[in-house]
């Protein structure tokens, strides 16, 4: 899942460019990168807890704004950090459909090592759209 971070778009904010060869590939590179500016080591995080998100919206870029915010939140309410098992999208239907598996654990001091926390998704640049090599989002994360 490729990802990678904009050190000039915004200077008090993070900001990445996430991509895939699918839509579901690149929300899967934009949740990695999301985690990434929240934890040292993504990969430390654990399948201690299973959850299923289901949103919906009508438009494709307010579906990823609503996903990672929803990744956000759950970090701030219920202090879960998740990596995504699996993400669906139904492009064809109105409103288009998310269902995605997430899996992670409760945050635990001195085994994710916090590096930001992420306060939430910004519309600053915010962007995703379909080129030859697939699909390209751009985030600006509120830090």
């Amino acid at each position: 899942m490729p990802y990678r971070y904009l050190e000039d778009i915004a200077t008090a904010d993070a900001a990445f460019e996430a991509s895939g060869e699918t839509v579901e590939e690149t929300f899967l590179s934009a949740a990695e990168a999301t985690i990434g500016v929240m934890i040292e080591s993504p990969g430390s995080i654990r399948a201690r807890e299973r959850i299923t998100i289901n949103l919906e919206n009508d438009e494709l870029d307010m579906l990823l704004f609503d996903f990672l915010q929803e990744i956000i939140y759950l970090k701030d309410s219920r202090c879960l950090l998740l990596r995504m098992s699996s993400l669906h999208i139904d492009l064809a239907g109105s409103p288009l459909t998310l269902t995605a598996e997430a899996e992670g654990e409760t945050i635990i001091q001195g085994h994710h090592p916090l590096l930001t926390d992420v306060k939430g998704v910004t519309l600053h640049c915010f962007d995703i759209k379909q080129n030859e090599k697939g699909w390209t989002a751009t985030v600006v994360l509120d830090i």
